[in-house]
């Protein structure tokens, strides 16, 4: 059953991408947060959205920019060890608060309270407007890219940080898409280094079962991508975008609070 549901999950959050204009690991996590504990709902989610960029990097590398990368993906990739670090470290923490509601008792963690607002923050960043004119020089690369994998490597949302700081590099449509593949890549193998190593032996029984999970999770994403742009519109649509705000504005707010 929870194979299902992780299926059914990943499914739409894959298809949502194409009509929400959030990015796969933005809405992943978060569904995942659901089934398993934060740090390796981060993890899980690392491994579909990696998958998901070997497939981009095969059809999109020939174009990328590597002076943008050498500037922004580096960085960004080893800002990602201080971020998964501080992930591995917080999840080790004692519970901050508890308290009751009803009969029902709740825990409030160092790791809820430093990636539930954060997916609301970001979720925000990817369906503002004023994003898609904001964008910063040139010379700030290398900074863009260390705050954008400390925040993958933390959280998994990379996204917006990246569209921000790479619309400014002067490419076309081809090089600013293989840029940020490329550098997503870089981020996605140095975090999942960091968590095999530190994060899942920490949770061995359920980091035992989470390789079929991932499986099962990446299968679908794919099938949701290839779904999503077979039947959905390539417009975003702003009911569409609405929901899944509304919907991570809720998982963050109970992540938040140790709900879950």
């Amino acid at each position: 059953m929870e194979l299902v549901l992780i299926s059914v999950l990943t499914l739409l959050a894959s298809g949502l991408t194409f009509v929400s204009g959030f990015g796969l690991g933005t809405l992943l996590t978060p569904m995942l947060a659901l089934i398993y504990p934060l740090p390796l709902a981060v993890a899980a989610g690392a491994f579909v959205h990696f998958a998901n960029n070997v497939f981009k990097f095969f059809l999109m590398a020939r174009f990328a920019n590597w002076d943008v990368v050498s500037r922004f993906g580096v960085p960004a990739a080893f800002a990602s060890v201080a971020g998964a670090w501080v992930l591995t470290t917080c999840h080790d923490q004692p519970a901050i608060l508890y308290y009751k509601f009803g009969k029902q008792e709740f825990s409030v963690t160092t790791t809820g309270l430093l990636i539930g607002p954060l997916i609301m923050v970001f979720s925000w960043l990817e369906l503002s407007k004023r994003l898609e004119r904001f964008s910063i020089p040139l010379r700030f690369l290398p900074l863009g890219g260390f705050l954008s994998g400390f925040f993958g490597g933390l959280s998994g949302n990379q996204g917006a940080l990246r569209t921000v700081f790479l619309m400014k590099a002067s490419l076309n449509k081809e090089a600013f898409i293989a840029s940020g593949v490329v550098s997503a890549m870089l981020v996605d193998v140095v975090r999942l280094l960091v968590y095999e190593a530190f994060l899942m032996p920490s949770q061995p029984h359920d980091a035992k079962n989470i390789g079929t999970a991932i499986f099962v999770a990446t299968i679908s994403a794919l099938a949701g991508s290839a779904l999503g742009k077979h039947w959905l519109p390539k417009i975003t649509v702003p009911f569409f975008q609405r929901m899944v705000a509304s919907f991570m504005l809720i998982i963050g707010i109970l992540l938040t609070t140790g709900v879950i």
